[in-house]
């Protein structure tokens, strides 16, 4: 069974500071829950190609993987598969301008879990869509907080 979680959320913000927040991995343990650090694997800035390595704590366990940019659209949409870990995995962010001070960002996890994983995808799918409301949320706090 596959893992396809999508959710999205509108900021008071232009696309333009949403996106430069966002897309910036040094910024992830600031707005994302699980998230406790990042490290580099290549040089700045961000593009295609670029790697950073990211320890999180996910339902009780702490999990080191590394992504890979695979695609980005600047301004528009950015998107991530692991290239080290234990879950492959796939994230995408994109943004959309609704006004020109109000942005909607979506952001997809999605992945093919094998082995034990794959027992528990329905259970992960569910922990995943908690996880990235509250990330969304606490991401619009700190940006609509830097208005």
């Amino acid at each position: 069974m596959a893992v396809d979680v999508v959710t999205e959320i509108e900021i008071d913000r232009p696309r333009d500071a949403v996106v430069s927040y966002a897309a910036e991995p040094d910024n992830a343990p600031e707005w994302y829950v699980n998230i406790k650090s990042i490290e580099w694997k290549s040089t700045r800035p961000l593009v295609v190609g670029s790697r950073v390595a990211f320890v999180a704590h996910f339902l009780g366990k702490k999990i080191a993987y590394t992504y890979e940019v695979a695609e980005l659209a600047p301004g528009s949409r950015l998107v991530m598969r692991t290239a080290e870990g234990p879950f492959p995995m796939e994230t995408s962010y994109q943004w959309e301008s609704l006004s020109s001070d109000r942005t909607r960002m979506t952001l997809r996890n999605r992945g093919e879990p094998s082995g034990f994983s794959r027992l528990v995808a329905p259970f992960m799918s569910a922990a995943m869509r908690r996880a990235n409301k509250k990330d969304l949320a606490r991401l619009k706090s700190v940006l609509e907080g830097r208005a």
